[in-house]
């Protein structure tokens, strides 16, 4: 019996280190290129959910035809930042990622990270919305334009990398690390697995 091809809906590297970290390679990497945009009044926790579902959908739908691909592993993930009900962006200016940083400072905020299984040909799809609680020590100028010169804001959602040196910030977590870096590895293992794609099977045949 064929073994199930797993496909990445993104071009992360974070998501592919992930992956790597639970011994698991894409068989290939196909960015979704979709709008994510909010849509009014979008609560942050249905936006992570439906971003993550419309990319595997792409996806999937566009691999569904070809029979190389189809009945693969489609994985998709989104991730929201919000303080409350306010969505902050994936910072692209510094003008942003100073708004964002100031507005986390000193303050808890949660993570929302959405993540959907597709198997490409079908309609059937897997959604899981994983939230963690994080807490914000209080920035100072000094820390926020040094941050700010690091680079490392940028394309981030809330303007912070956790797993660079945005670490120094983190007071307190409660919930997935992996989810705030871009992929919570619980519950990719728990898809893939429900969907036909064996993560243990790929541990042994790594020992030989």
């Amino acid at each position: 019996m064929a073994k199930t091809k797993l496909v990445l809906a993104s071009a992360s590297p974070r998501r592919v280190d992930l992956l790597a970290q639970i011994g698991v390679t894409p068989d290939r990497i196909f960015p979704a290129d979709i709008d994510e945009t909010p849509a009014a009044r979008e609560m942050p926790r249905l936006l992570a959910g439906r971003l993550a579902r419309d990319k595997a959908g792409v996806v999937a739908e566009a691999l569904g035809n070809d029979a190389a691909w189809s009945g693969a592993a489609v994985l998709a993930a989104d991730t929201v930042v919000a303080v409350g009900r306010r969505i902050l962006p994936k910072a692209e200016s510094q003008e942003e990622a100073i708004s964002c940083l100031s507005l986390l400072s000193g303050r808890n905020h949660r993570v929302f990270t959405g993540l959907c299984v597709r198997i490409a040909g079908e309609a059937t799809e897997s959604l899981r919305i994983v939230e963690t609680r994080v807490s914000f020590k209080h920035l100072s100028e000094r820390e926020i334009e040094a941050y700010l010169a690091s680079g490392e804001w940028r394309g981030k959602a809330g303007a912070y990398a956790i797993q660079g040196r945005a670490a120094a910030f983190i007071e307190h977590l409660v919930g997935s690390y992996s989810a705030v870096v871009g992929l919570p590895l619980y519950e990719t293992q728990t898809l893939l697995s429900g969907r036909g794609y064996d993560i243990q099977e790929r541990w042994s045949e790594d020992g030989h």
